[in-house]
C-alpha cells in the first residue's frame, strides 16, 4: 500500500508542475510520476528535506524540484524538435 500511495503522491507532484509550469508532462500520468519521483530527489538535492512529508516526500521542495525539471525537459525537447524540422522552429 506505501508503494501506490509514493505513487500518487509522485504523480500529483508532477501533474502541479506541469500545471504551474503551463507544460505538459511527457507521458501522461506515468511521465507525472516519474517527473515527481525525480523532481524530488532534485529538489531534495537543492533545497534539502523541509517542510510538509506526504508519502515519503517533502512536499515543497519536491514540487519545486519537479517544475525545474519540468522546464529542462520541455527545453530540451523543443531543441531536439528544432533539430529534426530542419531549423524550422516547433510550435
Amino acid at each position: 500500500m506505501e508503494i501506490l500511495w509514493m505513487l500518487i503522491v509522485g504523480g500529483i507532484i508532477g501533474w502541479l508542475a506541469g500545471l504551474i509550469t503551463g507544460r505538459d508532462v511527457p507521458g501522461g500520468i506515468i511521465g507525472n510520476i516519474i517527473a515527481g519521483f525525480i523532481g524530488s530527489w532534485l529538489g531534495g538535492l537543492i533545497l534539502g528535506i523541509w517542510g510538509p512529508v506526504v508519502g515519503g516526500f517533502a512536499i515543497i521542495p519536491a514540487i519545486i524540484g519537479a517544475i525545474i525539471l519540468v522546464l529542462i525537459v520541455s527545453f530540451v525537447l523543443r531543441k531536439m524538435g528544432q533539430k529534426n524540422n530542419h531549423g524550422h522552429h516547433a510550435k
